[in-house]
């Protein structure tokens, strides 16, 4: 009965984290036009995406040095402060600054489920119960912009954070109760200062370049916090191999298993998170639909990816078997994303609806089963780093994906446009109301800017199959995970 209502406090606060992203992007018109800072938009989201990604490894050594229900606790109960705050800002320096905040906990909150749950389950168990606090993220995705977009217009843009406020404190009070007491790692003597403060550096400077590269508004700027990033990264390369109990640490990678995964959980992020922001907008374009209709495409990506997550946690959990679905998985993705690239301008929408769920299947596939399996080849000292080194790979690959992305169809939509056509100026009801030999064109230009995208992000795919097949046979442990003993035990395979 504990477990249970443990499951449903990780998944009621995983959900508000989750949720605190999509939910605020229908809002962000409204809140800089209230608070008089239109350039500043952006930040609302960039704001909370760094502090969310820069702090995982942090708060991953953290919960395995101070113990995961600690760092949990005050995460929640920082998100509900950070919460509060937003709603009350004045101007939007305020909100950024209260939406850092709000990434900061949303990170431990995130993480912390993750590493309680693979303290209190057997290996065995544990896919089921990812599963579940997994589905979160795509449940947040589905709802969000709706959810988001009806508060603002009923209710106000501050009840946008302020709704946390009443679900948060409740979760807060289950989990007061049903998250148990875990005994934490042993205190490390030396802290890898260092190295979190240069992979900090580094990632800031990428994340910085990824979002201007996607807004194409900074050249040299681009190009400076991307050299900044490559140098930060070599830096901490060597850092951590010289450091004495590193947040990262690069032997982890040596293991088969963790290694496969690691790459397995990047390609989720950059095969298929980078692309679901840019499918409402080709599918306006190069079908020639609504704003509302064409979310029907990322919502059916999304809601194959829920069902398929769902069904691979109790399926392995039943069987002990895991490497056959991240085989499955990305061999659906590779091929639904090629189907994506070939297929002819002018089909009915059921068609791209079909094949990008197919693709989301591929990835609820071993989207949460994959943390699972690297959870179980790690010491039980370093859940809470490997979790984090998971999440952290996955993130940064959709951040920087989505941004080269954006780049190439910013760039190549431009180019291609006909004499007459400005592609700064180009929208949806623009097109709609030309001719339709225009319409045909512009329809086909974005046939053709996406088709090379699909082609490579079936390619990462395919990349994926190779990881897949490289993760070693084997069956979920039915063993209860061993409390932490030391820093330095040995991987499993």
């Amino acid at each position: 009965m504990r477990l249970r209502l443990l499951v449903i406090s990780l998944l009621t606060v995983s959900f508000l984290g989750a949720l605190d992203h999509t939910v605020v992007s229908t809002s962000l018109a409204t809140v800089a036009g209230e608070l008089g800072a239109l350039k500043l938009m952006s930040w609302v989201v960039v704001g909370y995406t760094l502090a969310s990604t820069v702090l995982l490894p942090v708060l991953g050594k953290l919960g395995d040095v101070l113990g995961a229900r600690r760092i949990f606790l005050s995460s929640l109960v920082m998100f509900l402060a950070a919460s509060l705050a937003c709603g009350f800002s004045q101007d939007m320096a305020w909100l950024i600054a209260a939406r850092v905040l709000q990434g900061m906990s949303s990170a431990g909150l995130q993480l912390m489920s993750q590493t309680i749950i693979a303290r209190v389950t057997s290996q065995r168990e544990r896919p089921r119960y990812m599963a579940i606090i997994g589905a979160a993220f795509p449940i947040a995705v589905l709802v969000g912009p709706v959810l988001g977009g009806a508060i603002t217009d009923y209710w106000g843009w501050q009840w946008v954070f302020w709704i946390n406020i009443p679900v948060g404190a409740a979760a807060l009070a289950l989990a007061l109760v049903a998250v148990p007491h875990l005994e934490p790692g042993p205190m490390p003597r030396h802290f890898d200062v260092a190295g979190a403060a240069v992979f900090t550096a580094a990632l800031v400077a990428l994340v910085l370049a990824a979002t201007w590269a996607a807004e194409r508004s900074a050249g040299p700027a681009t190009a400076a916090a991307l050299a900044v990033s490559m140098l930060g990264f070599v830096a901490f390369y060597f850092v951590e191999r010289r450091a004495p109990e590193p947040i990262v640490p690069l032997h982890f990678f040596a293991n088969r298993t963790i290694a496969a995964g690691t790459a397995l959980s990047a390609i989720i992020g950059v095969g298929l998170f980078s692309i679901t922001a840019y499918l409402p907008t080709y599918v306006q374009m190069a079908y020639q639909t609504t704003a509302t209709v064409s979310g029907l495409v990322p919502i059916a990506t999304v809601f194959g990816m829920l069902t398929s997550n769902l069904l691979t946690g109790w399926l392995a959990s039943r069987t002990g078997r895991y490497r056959i679905f991240p085989i499955l998985g990305t061999s659906l993705g590779a091929a639904g994303l090629f189907v994506m690239a070939v297929l002819p301008a002018g089909l009915p929408l059921w068609v791209p609806m079909i094949v990008m769920a197919v693709v989301g299947m591929g990835t609820g596939a071993f989207m949460s089963l994959i943390v699972t399996v690297v959870q179980g080849a790690a010491p039980a000292s370093q859940t809470g780093t490997i979790t984090a080194t998971i999440n952290l790979v996955r993130q940064v690959g959709s951040t920087v994906a989505t941004a080269i992305i954006g780049g190439v169809i910013g760039f190549g939509v431009a180019a291609l446009l006909p004499a007459g056509l400005d592609a700064s100026t180009l929208t949806p009801q623009l097109v709609k109301g030309a001719a339709p030999a225009v319409q045909a064109s512009v329809a086909q230009i974005y046939a053709s800017v996406f088709t090379p995208i699909f082609i490579a992000l079936a390619a990462t795919y395919a990349v994926g199959i190779v990881a897949a097949v490289l993760l070693p046979h084997g069956r979920l442990s039915d063993e209860p995970v061993p409390a932490p003993q030391t820093t330095s035990e040995s991987l499993s395979a």
